[in-house]
Formats: structure tokens, sequence, C-alpha cells
């Protein structure tokens, strides 16, 4: 999956809305002091709460713009809506999300946050 998110990295790279988001110092003291399995977990859980649905409520307004790293990784790696995730994954509106797809979700938005948290942006 390594290889598959780098592709990605350098796809969004090339949006300048999507390269613009960057973790701040909050968030990342924030993931100092959960860590990194808690905030998959939350990760995790925003995914199968407000985007797994086929029709999801709010959608394209259901994810903030701050207050926790994962709402900041999902609108780098354009996994913040349904539209987002048609237009930029190739994932479709309008059936519900499978496992494997949560699992990549959430794997993308990890690993985002793992480059930002280390220094490495794209």
């Amino acid at each position: 999956m390594e290889n598959t998110y780098e592709l990605i990295f350098k796809k969004l790279a090339r949006s300048k809305f999507r390269s613009n988001f960057h973790l701040k110092p909050e968030e990342t003291a924030y993931i100092g002091l959960k860590g990194m399995q808690a905030v998959r977990e939350h990760a995790r859980q925003f995914v199968a709460g407000r985007l797994s649905a086929a029709f999801p409520d709010n959608d394209g307004k259901q994810t903030p713009y701050k207050g926790h790293p994962v709402f900041i990784a999902q609108h780098a790696t354009a996994t913040c809506c349904r539209g987002c995730l048609e237009k930029w994954h190739q994932i479709p509106k309008g059936k519900p999300l499978d496992e494997t797809e949560q699992d990549f979700i959430v794997g993308l938005i990890m690993a985002w946050i793992e480059r930002e948290a280390k220094g490495k942006r794209s």
C-alpha cells in the first residue's frame, strides 16, 4: 500500500487546495498526547460514522476544517466527503463503503499524518 499512498500524495501535491493543509503545533501536540493508535481509532470512527453510508448526512460539509488532526488529514487527502472520494479515489457515491474501502481511507489518512508528524511534506 505504501507505493499506492506515495502516488496519491504526488497527485494531491499538484492541487493548491489539498497541498495547503498541514498539521499545526496544537494538532501535533494532540498526537503526542493521545498517541498514533488513538488517532487511528478516531480516524476509523470518523470514517465509519461520517463517510461510510451511501448517502451520509450533510455530505460535502461533514468534515470540519479544524479541531482534530484527522479532519486536517481528510481535507489534505481528499477523504473528507463522498464527492472527493469519488473524484480523487474513484470510490463511487451512492453505495456504502465496504471494509476494504474504509481500511484504505484510514490508511491514507494515517500515512499523511505520519508524514506530517515527521516533517516530510510533498
